[in-house]
């Protein structure tokens, strides 16, 4: 996928999580120039910090997956919402990217995506009016849900006075669920609907999210409908694109969506499009679990070598002991979210230690001792964590801890600007994100 030329903003001299920027402007990519070093106390703690050869593992790693199956990849940016990681991507082989908003469209084009599956319905008239300036560019291809024909209605409405057509997709939703047409009546509606507004609104496909769902068989049901209905609609014309686009996938069911839909996009009649984002950077909680189910029921994912690899941690300095059993670490709320499980310490290091070694101590990981031997957070206020020790632990005030952390989306957008680092922790460069 071609991506326009993006240059980004320039280093954030005032943001939380880096070091000491002179009086010239230097761009993010150029951050190396300034030879930080994370190691060396360069940088101001806590932040936020991206291993640069594990996000390339976990790039290589996904594109290869999908290849393998025949199907496309548009990720979803809202885990990362920073374009200098969707350039990535895209030069990795992604054929687009998948957003929630308009917002983030307009934030994604002005990074210099130039394809972008809006996984949601576009409704209120700025919104449309964003969209309707973006898709003026002709290099631009997008396309977004509708699920009602009330829907239907306001943006057919919208988009025929601005005499700008709309690339949209009919989405499929199961009971209980989120968005998407439930039943035979709801489908029925929303064509009619479709079929009034030629000139303004162009169906280009079909759109399922399956991750509200917990049990395989009901994924693997819900996909083998959306294929019924693509075909039928493909048969009768409907479609105004061609091939038609089946999109499904998040980041937890990505390689069900594939092994199911995979026979399609091969026969060329249907262009299948899988949406898992946080691969990117993977994690070491909710989804080290996803990818550990996918390596248990898949055997493709399993013959492709070492899998996703954690690519994100949280490096915050010890700032009180306390209590022989507890320490405070230097970091809170406002720069990882708890909301699917605290921070886990991961790697440790002394500044001014004969030797610059970092300690990646299995010992301390819950899953692998016996609670009386972990490090681990037990709580957390905005800026302060609370860490469980052992008696005697080797650790001291100003010691540097990473984290690594589970749910990534909700720790990127609690930083304008992250590090990307090398092994030996030299900072390379400083990524944006346009939340």
């Amino acid at each position: 996928m071609k991506v326009a030329s993006y240059q980004g903003a320039s280093i954030d001299p005032y943001g939380k999580g880096l070091g000491h920027v002179p009086g010239a402007t230097i761009a993010l990519v150029d951050a190396a120039r300034l030879e930080w070093n994370l190691l060396d106390e360069d940088v101001s703690l806590p932040a936020a910090v991206l291993y640069a050869e594990r996000v390339e593992h976990n790039l290589k790693w996904m594109q290869g997956f999908v290849e393998r199956y025949g199907v496309k990849l548009a990720p979803h940016g809202k885990t990362t919402m920073a374009p200098q990681l969707f350039r990535r991507q895209l030069e990795a082989g992604a054929w687009g990217i998948t957003l929630a908003t308009a917002h983030q469209t307009r934030a994604a084009w002005r990074g210099g995506v130039r394809r972008v599956l809006m996984a949601n319905q576009l409704v209120g008239r700025y919104n449309m009016r964003m969209i309707a300036e973006l898709i003026s560019d002709p290099d631009f291809e997008f396309c977004c849900l509708v699920d009602s024909a009330e829907g239907v209605d306001q943006l057919g409405a919208y988009f025929r006075a601005s005499r700008r057509p709309l690339n949209v997709l009919l989405e499929l939703g199961v009971k209980g669920g989120r968005t998407g047409v439930r039943d035979a009546a709801a489908l029925k509606a929303v064509l009619a609907a479709l079929a009034r507004y030629p000139d303004a609104l162009a169906l280009a496909g079909v759109e399922l999210y399956e991750g509200i769902l917990k049990d395989e068989s009901e994924v693997r049901g819900l996909l083998r409908s959306a294929l019924a209905v693509t075909r039928e609609l493909a048969a009768a014309g409907r479609f105004a694109r061609t091939p038609p686009i089946l999109s499904g996938a998040g980041s937890a069911w990505y390689d069900v969506v594939a092994d199911e839909l995979a026979p399609a996009a091969k026969s060329g009649q249907i262009e299948v499009v899988l949406r898992p984002g946080c691969y990117v950077t993977h994690d070491a909680g909710i989804y080290e679990k996803a990818q550990a189910d996918v390596l248990a029921r898949n055997p493709i994912a399993r013959q492709m070598g070492e899998a996703l690899k954690p690519a994100l941690h949280l490096w915050a300095y010890v700032q009180s002991i306390p209590e022989p059993d507890r320490a405070i670490v230097g970091f809170g709320k406002r720069d990882a979210s708890p909301d699917a499980g605290y921070p886990v310490p991961a790697r440790h290091y002394r500044p001014l230690r004969a030797a610059a070694v970092v300690d990646e101590d299995a010992r301390r990981l819950p899953r692998e001792v016996s609670p009386d031997e972990r490090w681990e957070v037990f709580a957390m206020m905005d800026q302060h964590a609370y860490m469980r020790i052992p008696a005697g632990a080797n650790l001291r005030v100003g010691d540097l801890i990473g984290f690594d952390i589970s749910h990534p989306c909700l720790t990127f957008d609690k930083w304008r600007q992250l590090l990307l680092v090398d092994p030996e922790y030299r900072v390379t460069e400083v990524i944006e994100t346009l939340f």
